[in-house]
């Protein structure tokens, strides 16, 4: 099995886009001003859902952080190589990092000359004990990055409260552990490292991949002083979630500006989204994130749990702006800035599971082709969670467990908030999207288990792709 290798259809480079993935932690569909929200306050968000690809169905591949995460890098399900749920949160994941054997965004643009960097929660790996991040963001491809273990403070980052102290968490600086006292906003701080590195990038005329990932509104969420007078007179728990979005929101806005003033904003793709839906039981208290009108929250495979905001803004290709309500997911944007940085993608051996969106940006995508499939470790309690496999096949969606147990069959298209079970209704739709759900779940067996790396040999290093114990109530 040959490597991947980044094959350009032409040898002028002049065209190829840069590519900006930006993301937050934990902010529901309902947490943007364009999606409706009563009280919060994003103007730069709201903007940019009017200048490019606004997707009314966008999802996160996992309804908890790390998995998505891994997603977005690699096009490929997490189940495929273990990342399960958060890493550090427990026992439930059978990997305890992103495998080095998996190919990322920045392994293949970086021999086409682009500069890659990462900015902001990694949590594809983790700090270990003698103080050393394993693996880092520079072992996949990123030859800069600014990068945290895992959820530090919104505000001051490196005051970690005594709770989290015993987690290391902590920043890390091209595999230095960044020793200055990190003091205020926390989005501003890592839009300050990424602006950094993107005006390099310009200034020596070279191609650039910047992953910028806030951790807000995620706990511990610590109030952004500046904007807390926007929301003057709510409960302390919104004053402090609305204010770190408004924050985060600001850098967005910031990051924007600076691309337009560099001359670079029309021919960079780039992409928003959240990497789940919102954190707590119900919108209260300490977490009132909002899910807009879908059900479930983080860790439930319900539309609240995995339909996160989404756009893309790229004006060279996406001269006006628009809606799609095609569902797209974030394994898409490794095939689709393959596809618009000319990279072939015919001698890519693993399976992938997102697809590449660019007929969607030319106007030529009027549906999916082919499902998405999720699964999860989550709750199976109906009241908290959900079914620990799900699939989307244009309007239907199924939730199911492959068992005895009920199935849910839902008509998105007619019911977005998953109220009318429609199982019973539609026997020969369960059973079909049941066998399209085994069908993937064994896929991603067959990658947990070695079987896209066989034909490689492992270099000193890497690490090994066996599976490790099963985790007690893992779906295999």
């Amino acid at each position: 099995m040959s490597s991947s290798r980044l094959v350009l259809a032409s040898t002028d480079k002049s065209d190829l886009p840069n590519v900006i993935l930006t993301m937050t932690d934990d902010q529901g569909w309902g947490d943007t001003g364009y999606n409706g929200h009563p009280i919060l306050k994003t103007p730069h968000l709201d903007e940019m859902s009017a200048s490019g690809i606004r997707f009314d169905r966008f999802y996160a591949a996992s309804p908890v952080c790390s998995p998505t995460r891994g997603s977005c890098l690699t096009g490929r399900h997490p189940f495929r190589y273990g990342i399960d749920w958060a890493l550090g949160a427990g026992q439930k994941t059978r990997e305890g990092r992103l495998r080095r054997q998996e190919r990322t965004l920045a392994d293949l643009l970086k021999p086409s000359g682009f500069r890659t960097g990462h900015f902001g929660k990694w949590h594809l790996g983790l700090d270990r004990s003698d103080g050393e991040l394993k693996p880092t963001p520079g072992q996949h491809g990123f030859e800069t990055w600014f990068s945290s273990t895992g959820n530090v403070p919104t505000y001051n980052p490196s005051v970690i409260p005594p709770e989290l102290q015993h987690q290391n968490l902590m920043y890390f600086r091209n595999n230095i552990r960044a020793a200055e006292p990190l003091l205020g906003d926390d989005a501003k701080i890592i839009t300050d490292n990424a602006l950094q590195f993107i005006q390099a990038a310009v200034r020596d005329k070279r191609r650039f991949l910047a992953v910028i990932w806030f951790h807000t509104p995620h706990w511990p969420i610590v109030a952004s002083p500046e904007f807390l007078p926007l929301y003057r007179g709510l409960p302390p728990g919104q004053q402090t979630y609305y204010s770190s979005l408004s924050a985060a929101d600001a850098q967005l806005g910031r990051l924007r500006q600076q691309l337009r003033q560099l001359g670079v904003a029309d021919n960079t793709m780039h992409w928003f989204a959240s990497d789940n839906g919102p954190e707590g039981k119900v919108a209260a208290g300490d977490f009132p994130g909002s899910a807009g009108s879908f059900r479930g929250r983080k860790r439930s495979l319900f539309e609240g749990g995995i339909r996160v905001p989404g756009m893309l803004i790229w004006p060279a290709r996406i001269p006006k702006a628009r809606t799609t309500n095609v569902a797209c997911s974030t394994s898409d944007y490794y095939p689709t800035v393959m596809a618009a940085t000319g990279a072939s993608l015919a001698d890519q051996p693993r399976p992938l599971d997102g697809i590449n969106l660019m007929p969607l940006v030319e106007g030529r995508m009027r549906g999916r082709p082919r499902p998405i499939a999720f699964q999860t470790l989550g709750n199976r309690d109906l009241t908290l969670g959900s079914p620990r496999l799900a699939i989307i096949d244009q309007r239907f969606k199924l939730l199911s467990e492959l068992d005895d147990s009920e199935d849910l069959l839902f008509d998105l298209d007619k019911d977005p908030g998953e109220k009318q079970n429609l199982a019973s209704q539609k026997p020969e739709m369960v059973a079909r999207l049941r066998t399209a759900l085994a069908d993937f779940r064994a896929s991603c067996l067959k990658s947990f288990n070695g079987g896209d790396y066989q034909a490689r040999r492992l270099r000193p290093g890497q690490y090994s792709a066996s599976a490790s114990t099963r985790p007690e109530g893992a779906i295999l």
